[in-house]
């Protein structure tokens, strides 16, 4: 039975229409849903006077989530493209089977941890993340804020289409593990049955990650199963409530400026590095690391300006 799964034929890319008529498109079928629990959680928060919602910043989120919608759309075959490329290339192409949903799942959330942890870890690709980190309150629709550039992380998930899984089978997983991820932002939820903690990334687990206190940074990045970081040793449990937002704020909402301002600082400073290593640097270096410089730089222009002024 096994055996017969193998050797599954390989797709040409005439065939890319006929695979995505064929997927599910679940996060498009999900959204009336999510947008009802986000309408419900904003008026209990409101009603009970809870500090979990901010006009402006619910605006920015429902912007940015109609924005990566739109981006999905655009980049969709692309994508698809890369990973039926990839698929072809190895011998054990696997058949399209119900059950290989289930290791393909655990391989993607494998990756997405490791795609994550990097995001967080290098500020190139820390530009393709940093939107989701923008919001200085904590509620279902911190959800909605993905990248519109965050396509580019196809790269970490290769390692599912060249295990020989199924294209189709990958873009189903890949859109339960972002629905999976809806439910964990929010306050309203407090830790669950100590099971479950132990393994999953519960709303008190991802709590912790959006969380800009010294014990919470870079910490709980798994999109799923809380063991990657217990065994990687980047787990944290939740203790004090999490101050959420970014170490270094960013004062608006509009969505491009979001989506973009990294991208664009990330340019600037590149342009004004002194020597290769140090462009380098604010390249791929940690931007919790880059942001303390950039700070202590400001801070010292700002003292020498005083000091002028009063001389």
């Amino acid at each position: 039975m096994l055996l017969e799964i193998f050797g599954a034929p390989k797709i040409t890319f005439e065939q890319l229409k006929q695979i995505d008529a064929a997927a599910p498109q679940l996060i498009l079928w999900a959204t009336p849903v999510m947008i009802f629990f986000v309408t419900l959680e904003y008026f209990l928060a409101k009603k009970e006077h809870r500090d979990s919602y901010d006009n402006q910043e619910l605006r920015g989120s429902v912007f940015i989530g109609l924005g990566n919608l739109a981006t999905n759309f655009i980049t969709k075959i692309i994508l698809f493209a890369v990973v039926i490329y990839f698929y072809n290339l190895v011998p054990w192409r696997m058949e399209a089977v119900w059950w290989m949903f289930f290791p393909a799942f655990i391989l993607l959330d494998f990756c997405s941890y490791w795609a994550h942890r990097i995001s967080h870890q290098q500020r190139f690709w820390w530009a393709t993340h940093v939107p989701h980190h923008s919001s200085n309150h904590y509620n279902l629709a911190v959800s909605f804020r993905l990248s519109w550039i965050q396509q580019f992380k196809i790269l970490f998930f290769i390692p599912v289409t060249i295990a020989g899984f199924h294209p189709l089978v990958f873009f189903v997983v890949n859109q339960v593990a972002v629905l999976f991820q809806f439910w964990v932002h929010t306050e309203y939820i407090t830790k669950l049955h100590p099971w479950i903690e132990y393994v999953f990334a519960t709303p008190s687990n991802h709590r912790v990650h959006h969380g800009t206190d010294d014990k919470y940074i870079d910490k709980n990045y798994a999109p799923v199963f809380i063991l990657w970081d217990k065994w990687f040793g980047t787990f944290q449990p939740e203790e004090e409530t999490p101050k959420y937002g970014l170490s270094t704020p960013v004062h608006s909402d509009n969505p491009f400026y979001l989506v973009f301002h990294e991208a664009v600082d990330i340019v600037k400073d590149v342009r004004s590095a002194k020597g290769f290593k140090q462009k380098m640097w604010f390249l791929f270096g940690r931007p919790v690391e880059i942001a303390k410089y950039k700070k202590k730089l400001l801070e010292e222009s700002m003292n020498n300006e005083v000091l002028k002024q009063a001389s």
